[in-house]
């Protein structure tokens, strides 16, 4: 099977979030199940920052754009370790610049045109190319309109008749709204800015466009699939969702664990794995603390965060929990990221007053990162809402028992430890469900009793976590399952 993945940003050419590591991590996965996989993405100017080979071809696509027509060349690499080929769209005045959708907080005013002609240039290039494509896997608003613009202008041309188009959603927070004057650059038909397809509230949505032209949706858990056919979760488009809800499937992010693994990684202080986890995870401790400058301790609990300091991450139930109990609670906290000033100010202002018990670093290490979720005994991911999370499975590999909030992926892939769970084998972590911070604070306390007085019982859910697979190999074959059914359900309606 052939497979164009169309996305705005894939590691470690682009990144801003979780959708580059998908971009990465899922392309090599099919591959490695023996598929043909195409990544295709703009050109930003970080990637001839990147130091990754770039080759440019002698070739040039041309796509009206509104009025005017807009030239791109094209550069090809590959994903690295991989046979994988990435193409990416060249147009300096589109892409040349220091972000790739804002700079200094504001979003750039031409993104709708920018993204535009990115999916045209997507669908130009498989004639251009002359690729051989089966599926066409979409990610995010950015690559909203390839859906419609196959099912409205491509179907009929030679070469795309039997190609089928796959929306995966990996926020609905962020959906590429704009004015409605925009829809003349799509150079799609008036008829189609309306409530069922592309317009929503007066503006053009580029999300709802994939949505309701794609042949078949994915989000990435199942859990979050249903969320989002219901408010506040759908961000308004859940009527859109429940729509497609025949059509809309959840699989879960995997891991790549040749860069998340506690046995290889070469951050640590130490290897180890599920048969020698505890000597290994307290050597990791120490470093941890002497990194962080926290007391050395190998029996105080150390709590554990990384993620981006804003209220979708829990924040706000982290700091209340913190303020109250820093001083009366016998833990450590060891906290990484960078985010909302507020949030930034108060864990710094804390760190101060309780040094040698919080740890912070106000930046982006993926090292330091691999070695937190090394050395933590717990880590905290009490999101308000969480597509997938990729944290909570690093931590699970590595031994660190999640603390979350069971919304999303976090629901799906974290078995809150009680008695029957214990008794059963399954428990892998400690999760709630209100969204209070009284309901953290518990959880916290339970967990961390659990740690003090039941070591066995601590030991068998770790064995339990280290244990489980959740490998990109296992959602990559979902995903051609998908594949598959919407391949064989598209050649039966056009028979």
């Amino acid at each position: 099977m052939n497979i164009l993945f169309a996305t705005s940003e894939v590691a470690p050419f682009s990144k801003t979030g979780g959708l580059a590591d998908v971009s990465y991590a899922l392309p090599k996965a099919l591959s490695q199940l023996g598929h043909h996989s195409i990544v295709v993405s703009p050109a930003y100017r970080i990637i001839r920052q990147a130091g990754l080979p770039l080759e440019s071809l002698d070739i040039e696509v041309k796509c009206p754009v509104g009025r005017k027509t807009v030239t791109a060349g094209v550069l090809k690499s590959h994903i690295p370790g991989t046979d994988v080929p990435a193409y990416f769209i060249d147009q300096p005045e589109y892409y040349d610049r220091p972000g790739l959708y804002r700079d200094q907080g504001s979003e750039y005013a031409d993104n709708c045109e920018r993204f535009v002609f990115f999916c045209r240039a997507a669908m130009q290039l498989i004639e251009t190319c002359k690729l051989t494509v089966d599926v066409l896997h979409c990610n995010d608003w950015q690559t909203g309109l390839i859906p419609a613009y196959l099912q409205c202008e491509y179907r009929q041309r030679c070469g795309y008749e039997h190609l089928v188009s796959i929306m995966t959603i990996h926020n609905m927070a962020y959906q590429g709204q704009f004015w409605h004057w925009d829809m003349l650059l799509t150079g799609l038909d008036w008829e189609y800015f309306n409530w069922r397809q592309m317009e929503f509230w007066g503006n053009l949505n580029l999300l709802k466009t994939g949505l309701t032209f794609a042949d078949a949706v994915t989000a990435v858990s199942p859990r979050y699939a249903k969320e989002i056919q219901s408010q506040p979760m759908g961000c308004g488009l859940e009527d859109v969702l429940q729509t497609r809800r025949k059509d809309t499937t959840g699989i879960i992010n995997g891991v790549d664990y040749s860069i998340w693994n506690p046995e290889t990684d070469p951050h640590l202080a130490t290897n180890f794995d599920a048969s020698n986890w505890q000597a290994g995870k307290a050597a990791c401790k120490t470093a941890v603390q002497r990194e962080l400058h926290l007391v050395e301790s190998p029996q105080t609990p150390l709590l554990g965060f990384i993620g981006r300091l804003a209220d979708q991450k829990g924040l706000d139930l982290l700091a209340d929990v913190m303020q109250k109990r820093a001083t009366q609670w016998d833990v450590q906290w060891a906290l990484l990221g960078t985010g909302e000033p507020r949030y930034q100010q108060l864990l710094t202002e804390l760190a101060a007053e309780h040094p040698g018990k919080i740890g912070l670093s106000l930046a982006f290490s993926d090292a330091l990162a691999h070695r937190i979720e090394a050395g933590i005994d717990m880590f905290l991911m009490p999101s308000r809402f969480e597509p997938c999370g990729l944290n909570q499975l690093y931590s699970l590999k590595y031994g660190s028992l999640p603390v979350v909030r069971a919304t999303g992926g976090l629901a799906d892939t974290v078995c809150d430890a009680n008695e029957a769970t214990v008794a059963a084998g399954t428990a892998n972590g400690f999760s709630f469900l209100d969204y209070e911070p009284s309901e953290l604070e518990q959880t916290l306390a339970r967990a961390v009793a659990m740690y003090r007085d039941q070591p066995e019982t601590w030991q068998q859910i770790v064995g339990n976590a280290m244990h489980q697979d959740w490998s990109w190999h296992t959602s990559a074959r979902q995903y051609v399952d998908l594949y598959e059914r919407t391949i064989a359900a598209h050649t039966r309606a056009t028979q």
